[in-house]
């Protein structure tokens, strides 16, 4: 059952004494918390495909059920999961809040849908803010301002919002690295109906016998690690190294480590 104490708590919050003031330093506490203490876990995750023949559910789901697993309990879930849960928190404490939708290359080629990922458009202190809690990563762990044309940084990565279209891209840049884009989104705001394309084709997906690799990521203190399929991937204080783990102990132990939030 959601219950914004226990949210807090999971994010280190001490809600007896108060509740946090919905201003700009808090939404950037609560998302870098959130990151940290929530994984991205596929296999608990509503808009993963697996070969369970469980079917997806982006659009109707039991949030409170969804609690549970993914905050309560600490086992992480996936994008819609997480942003619609989060989106309610910021709600509660007083933000102004939306959901807003993007996609990725990935998603865009495997779905064919434009309505993909989901993350939150957030009004605060006189600016707009993009906030993204959802995305498995490599990515930004505090939110980015909109209006900002320039770079911005954050623990020795580069990002940037460029337009174009209707639409903006965000891209990033690691500290030795190029720029490459992460996913495509528009600050349209849009009700959780609007996911139901995406939930049609990736059912659709499923049921033709597709399915993604296993996806799991969490963010530290200066950067994120990411495990997809056998791929293994940390930044580090902008240092992005990945490596391919070929043996299956040490696969359970990185995606263990992950889960547990012992990868500091």
């Amino acid at each position: 059952m959601y219950d914004i104490d226990t949210y807090l708590r999971r994010l280190g919050y001490d809600s007896a004494t108060s509740q946090p003031t919905a201003d700009l330093a808090t939404l950037v506490a609560l998302h870098k918390r959130h990151m940290e203490s929530i994984p991205f876990n596929s296999a608990g995750s509503l808009a993963v495909p697996a070969p369970s023949g469980r079917l997806v559910d982006l659009v109707d789901f039991d949030e409170d059920a969804t609690f549970d697993s993914v905050v309560a309990s600490g086992h992480g879930g996936g994008c819609v999961q997480m942003t619609r849960l989060f989106l309610r928190l910021l709600r509660d404490l007083g933000f102004d809040a939306d959901l807003i939708a993007g996609t990725t290359a990935e998603g865009r080629r495997s779905y064919g849908v434009e309505v993909e990922h989901m993350l939150i458009l957030a009004r605060v202190d006189g600016g707009s803010w993009l906030v993204d809690i959802g995305y498995a990563g490599p990515s930004f762990v505090e939110p980015l301002r909109l209006d900002d044309a320039g770079d911005q940084r954050q623990y020795g990565c580069r990002y940037r919002l460029t337009h174009g279209g209707d639409g903006m891209s965000l891209q990033r840049r690691p500290r030795l690295g190029q720029w490459s884009t992460v996913y495509a989104f528009t600050p349209k705001v849009r009700d959780r109906s609007d996911w139901a394309p995406a939930e049609k084709a990736i059912n659709a997906a499923l049921a033709a016998g597709g399915d993604g690799a296993e996806l799991y990521s969490r963010a530290v203190s200066d950067g994120q690690v990411v495990l997809k399929g056998r791929r293994y991937l940390t930044v580090r204080a902008g240092i992005e190294q990945t490596r391919t783990v070929t043996d299956d102990g040490d696969w359970h132990a990185h995606r263990s480590a992950i889960l547990a939030g012992e990868v500091g």
